[in-house]
């Protein structure tokens, strides 16, 4: 009997799916390669940074605030997630799990006023750990108070669902990247929700 569904945040909630970082700080600064640019998020992911101090460090001058406002402002939530979150909360705990740092989560969760939903949530810039971390999905399910094999687990990229599946989560891919995969898919959340309910 599963009991709970634990959500990732970039290509699963929102449809940004992260890729999207580089590309954006490199029309500014274009001589900056994506690895440069990646290697300060993934700081700011562990929360060995804040996300304030990636701007400074990518040579972002000014109102810091205001710059990261206006990158955060062109995240959108998926298409069909409030349908389905109404649709299974009441029937599941639910939980989220996100490579994120600290500012940014909270920026996105009470814009698009996400927390009322989760029962936890699970951001790798407060806990210091990353996916595909096992300890972080172990976590999670402790707090929910439930097996990791009574979870569903659904994330856009195929390592975070393997990590989830070596606990004996249920792992289901939501392919916002269209790539292949030899477990369970859904194309969207209408599909997801057939899987679940």
């Amino acid at each position: 009997m599963m009991k709970a569904i634990l959500l990732d945040m970039y290509g699963v909630i929102v449809k940004q799916t992260g890729d999207d970082f580089a590309p954006y700080v490199q029309k500014s600064f274009p001589e900056l390669a994506a690895e440069e640019i990646n290697t300060l998020w993934y700081k700011a992911d562990m929360g060995e940074l804040t996300s304030l101090e990636v701007w400074e460090g990518l040579g972002f001058q000014g109102d810091l605030e205001q710059i990261e406002k206006e990158y955060l402002d062109t995240i959108e939530l998926n298409d069909g997630f409030l349908e389905f979150i109404h649709a299974v909360k009441g029937k599941y705990k639910l939980a989220i799990i996100s490579n994120d740092s600290s500012g940014w989560s909270k920026y996105i969760r009470e814009k698009f006023e996400l927390n009322q939903y989760f029962d936890v949530i699970s951001i790798s810039g407060d806990l210091k750990i990353r996916k595909p971390d096992e300890r972080i999905f172990l976590l999670t399910a402790e707090k929910l108070g439930v097996r990791p094999e009574d979870c569903f687990y659904v994330d856009d990229r195929r390592n975070n669902l393997e990590a989830a599946k070596k606990l004996g989560m249920k792992q289901i891919l939501l392919n916002s990247r269209n790539v292949s995969y030899a477990g369970a898919v859904a194309d969207s959340f209408e599909e997801l929700l057939r899987i679940v309910l």
